[in-house]
C-alpha cells in the first residue's frame, strides 16, 4: 500500500466494511457442510422435492458465516431454491484474511452441489454483494457451471486482499496457485471510498485485472446504489456493463442504479420500526432511499433468478 500504513488501512477497511452489514436476523434451518475443506450452510425448502434449483450465497468483508448471507439464504431457500450459505476466510479452517482465496476452493463448492440428490446440477447461481459481488463475478467468469450471477455493489476488477499485514496486500484470489494479477489501491491513504475511486483511475495500465465477464454462462444483474460511500459501485458495475455489451454478451444483463441509496442498497428490507433502521445509511444514501432501493431490487433480484433458472 502506497504512503499510509497497512494495518491502519486494513483496520478501518474492516470497520467500515463490516458496518455495512444489515441487522442480524434468526438463523435458518439448516446443514452445516465441511465436506472436502468447505465451510458452508446448505439449507432446502420446507417442501423440497425433486431437484430444485440452487444458488450459492456469498457475503462480503464481514467474513465467515455472515449474518446477512445467513438471513438471505434463508430467505431464498423459501422460495424453492437449495442454498449454499459459502465462508471463503475467517472462519475454521479457512485463511483468517482476505487475500490468496484460491478460486479452486468455490469450484469444489459448485462440484458437491452438483452432486447432491436435491440439486439440479445444470440449474445453480450465484448471489453476492460488496467484495462477495466482487467474488460472484469472478467465480462465475471462470466457472461455466454457474448459470445465473446476481452481483450487487460490485466490482470491476480484482482488488488486493484486506490482510493484517504491513505493505502492499496480495491479490484476493489465487488460480492454479498463482495470484491473479489485481488493480493497485489509489494513495495517498485520505478515505477507503478515495483509495478505490483513484485506483480506478489507472485500470487503463492493468488490464489484466479486469475481471472477463463476458465469460459468464448466463444472465448477469447488477445492483448499486449510486450514493455508496464505500467505494465506487456503480462506477464499477457501468464498468462491467459496458465490457459485457462491448464483448457483445448473449445473455440478458441488468444494471439497476438507485439515487438516495448507498452500500446498503441491497437485500431483504428492513422493518422501519427497527431500532437499526437508521444504520441503512451509515455508507450513504438516507435511510428511506435504501429502504426503497432494498423493496425494489430485492423483487426484481428475485424474479431474475426465477427467470434464468425455474423457466427451463
Amino acid at each position: 500500500m502506497r504512503g499510509c500504513s497497512g494495518s491502519l488501512v486494513v483496520a478501518a477497511m474492516f470497520g467500515l466494511f463490516a458496518g455495512a452489514v444489515a441487522a442480524q436476523s434468526a438463523e435458518p434451518a439448516k446443514t452445516s457442510v465441511t465436506a472436502n475443506g468447505l465451510v458452508a450452510d446448505f439449507s432446502l425448502p420446507a417442501s423440497a422435492s425433486g431437484r430444485l434449483p440452487a444458488i450459492i450465497i456469498l457475503g462480503g468483508s464481514e467474513g465467515g458465516m455472515g449474518a446477512a448471507a445467513a438471513r438471505d439464504g434463508r430467505l431464498i431457500a423459501q422460495r424453492g431454491y437449495a442454498t449454499l450459505q459459502l465462508a471463503y476466510f475467517d472462519a475454521p479452517g479457512l485463511p483468517k484474511d482476505l487475500g490468496l482465496i484460491p478460486l479452486e476452493y468455490f469450484k469444489t463448492a459448485i462440484d458437491w452441489l452438483r452432486v447432491q440428490p436435491t440439486v439440479d446440477p445444470d440449474r445453480i447461481g450465484i448471489v453476492g454483494g460488496s467484495i462477495g459481488g466482487e467474488v460472484a463475478l469472478t467465480v462465475a467468469a471462470h466457472y461455466r457451471e454457474i448459470r445465473v450471477v446476481v452481483a450487487a455493489m460490485p466490482s470491476s476488477v480484482v482488488w488486493p486482499g484486506i490482510v493484517h499485514t504491513a505493505g502492499e496486500p496480495p491479490s484476493t484470489f489465487t488460480l492454479d496457485g498463482r495470484p491473479l494479477p489485481y488493480l493497485p489501491y489509489g494513495g495517498p491513504f485520505t478515505t477507503i471510498f478515495n483509495l478505490y475511486a483513484k485506483g480506478l483511475q489507472a485500470v487503463g495500465q492493468h488490464q489484466d485485472a479486469v475481471i472477463p465477464v463476458e465469460r459468464i454462462n448466463g444472465p448477469v444483474m447488477l445492483v448499486c446504489g449510486l450514493s455508496d460511500t464505500l467505494w465506487p459501485s456503480c462506477p464499477m458495475s457501468e464498468q462491467v456493463a459496458a465490457r459485457l455489451k462491448a464483448k457483445h454478451f448473449t445473455h440478458p444483463l441488468q444494471l439497476l442504479e438507485y439515487p438516495d441509496a448507498g452500500h446498503a442498497v441491497f437485500g431483504k428490507p428492513w422493518d422501519p420500526n427497527d431500532p437499526h433502521f437508521a444504520d441503512l445509511a451509515k455508507e450513504g444514501g438516507s435511510p428511506n432511499g435504501n429502504q426503497r432501493a432494498r423493496q425494489d431490487s430485492w423483487a426484481r433480484a428475485m424474479a431474475f433468478l426465477d427467470s434464468a433458472l425455474k423457466a427451463q
